[in-house]
């Protein structure tokens, strides 16, 4: 089964952008990030598009999914 990847850390580095800057910015907590990043946690399509908005980018360009 296909296993979801994110390049959050990588967009997040390229801005120098802390995770508890991010997660005020799309109103979650700074857990949740820290768990986006681990791959632990999908987020919502809500949740996706505001990250994606933030880095001025698409959602399937942080988030996709990936071959084991």
């Amino acid at each position: 089964m296909p296993e979801l990847t994110t390049k959050l850390k990588e967009y997040r580095a390229k801005l120098d952008m802390k995770q508890g800057e991010l997660a005020e910015k799309v109103g979650v907590r700074r857990e949740t990030i820290i768990r986006l990043e681990k791959g632990q946690y999908n987020p919502s399509l809500k949740l996706a598009m505001d990250i994606a908005k933030i880095f001025g980018t698409t959602v399937e360009e942080i988030f996709f999914f990936e071959d084991e």
